[in-house]
């Protein structure tokens, strides 16, 4: 009976004092993981609504091409060395490929 007294947590302790660790857990997580995810996902938006015409595109398979045609949901884009036309969904775009300056 003596051990389940002391095992009791004294009656002035505040409850909130015991969420603090996990509250602020909750609140580190959210600043290194969601914020930067957000972020990333906002820019790869913005990137694939402002694609146009001569800009060389990968896809999320690995293609590397040049937009030819732009549509609402579809990209044409034009595959070397054969010069090949495919016809690819405007979400399956990774990034843009950077142009190498000649010279």
């Amino acid at each position: 009976m003596f051990n389940l007294i002391l095992l009791q947590s004294s009656p002035g302790s505040n409850p909130i004092v015991g969420f603090l660790p996990l509250i602020l857990i909750i609140g580190i997580f959210y600043l290194l993981v969601f914020m930067p995810m957000q972020r990333q996902k906002k820019q790869q938006a913005a990137m694939l609504k402002s694609l146009e015409n001569g800009q060389t595109v990968v896809t999320s398979g690995g293609i590397v091409g040049t937009i030819v045609a732009v549509n609402d949901d579809t990209l044409v884009i034009r595959v070397k060395p054969d010069n090949i036309k495919l016809q690819v969904s405007r979400n399956s775009v990774s990034g843009l490929v950077a142009e190498e300056k000649k010279g």
